[in-house]
């Protein structure tokens, strides 16, 4: 009952914001900045450093929206959010797009009215646990106590799971990543649950990581994404075809260090139309010629992004998987740019 009356106040939030935000693109445009909503810290996704300079996979989306709008990745106010605070800031206006690791459910397409721009990582909601547990499943976790963020689709997948098992927990809830990290390296929990992804940035930073192990079982289907608010579809097209320029420009070969030359010399016509040295497509959305082009440069496409952020050689260490393009057995599939 409780999260039905969350849903619905965002929902209404959403809809009263919708009447006056019409043209966010306009809006950004006259603004000068990209406000864009991020987690409040998950190292390899959206983290700030010592300066206050954001880095990460989901910063490099807000960046190439940017990039693609204003003509430089630069021009971004990155607002944190937590799974409870980041709807709300999405629907009031305070962001104009959500780059925070959140799930595409059909209660957030629909009763929260927002528009998910596509996936940017397919993940699956997994268990950490101290070695010193002694445990190697998630069902050894009978009468356990597990952190869990609260607002998230942690919280229901969690229950479901137990109740399928047979087995009891007691919820220890929290409000970050940050605040989950602390509980459960204080012992407060015996398991810390969210998207295997998020565990393996958060075991990265821990002192010694090789002291905690992710549980094999995948509990769930969470892709996450950016997300916009309803009512504004030019918009909506904007964020999700600059994601999808990410993910074709890594199919053709585009890179952030061979593009100026490609833009010159490629005779494929899809590479073509892309960096816009043929047709306008730009045009259809508001926006110029070299849009998806700036876009790219940015930080790279998909594949570059995903490598020096949380790829195998990054101290997060995962792997493509699911986020592999979709010629090399994985789900990443960009629509055609014609």
């Amino acid at each position: 009952m409780k999260k039905s009356i969350f849903l619905g106040t965002v929902a209404a939030a959403t809809l009263t914001a919708g009447m006056g935000m019409a043209d966010t693109l306009a809006d950004v445009k006259a603004r000068g900045e990209l406000n864009c909503g991020v987690n409040t810290g998950l190292v390899g996704f959206a983290a700030p450093d010592a300066n206050g300079n954001w880095t990460g996979f989901d910063v490099d989306v807000c960046k190439a929206v940017a990039a693609a709008v204003l003509g430089d990745p630069a021009k971004v106010k990155y607002v944190p959010t937590t799974g409870q605070t980041r709807f709300t800031a999405l629907a009031s206006g305070e962001v104009d797009v959500l780059a925070r690791n959140s799930t595409w459910t059909f209660s957030r397409d629909t009763d929260l009215k927002l528009d998910f721009a596509g996936v940017n990582y397919y993940d699956g909601q997994g268990f950490m646990v101290s070695k010193d547990l002694g445990v190697t499943s998630a069902k050894e976790l009978d009468g356990a106590t597990v952190c869990i963020q609260t607002g998230t689709t942690t919280e229901l997948n969690l229950a479901d799971y137990f109740k399928a098992n047979n087995m009891t927990y007691t919820p220890v809830n929290i409000d970050s990543n940050a605040e989950g990290e602390q509980q459960y390296m204080a012992g407060a929990c015996d398991a810390y649950t969210t998207d295997a992804s998020g565990l393996a940035a958060t075991r990265a930073a821990f002192a010694d990581p090789e002291n905690h192990i992710i549980l094999p079982e995948i509990i769930s289907k969470e892709p996450l994404g950016p997300a916009v608010r309803h009512g504004d579809s030019n918009w909506g097209d904007i964020v999700r075809w600059t994601l999808y320029a990410l993910i074709a420009a890594e199919e053709y070969g585009i890179t952030s260090k061979n593009i100026e030359e490609l833009a010159k010399s490629s005779q494929n016509p899809e590479v073509q139309r892309l960096l816009g040295t043929t047709d306008d497509l730009g045009a259809m959305i508001g926006l110029d010629k070299e849009w998806a082009r700036r876009a790219i440069a940015a930080s790279g496409n998909y594949g570059e992004i995903f490598a020096a952020n949380i790829g195998e050689q990054t101290p997060i260490g995962l792997a493509r998987g699911l986020n592999a393009q979709w010629t090399q057995g994985g789900l990443m599939y960009a629509m055609p740019f014609r």
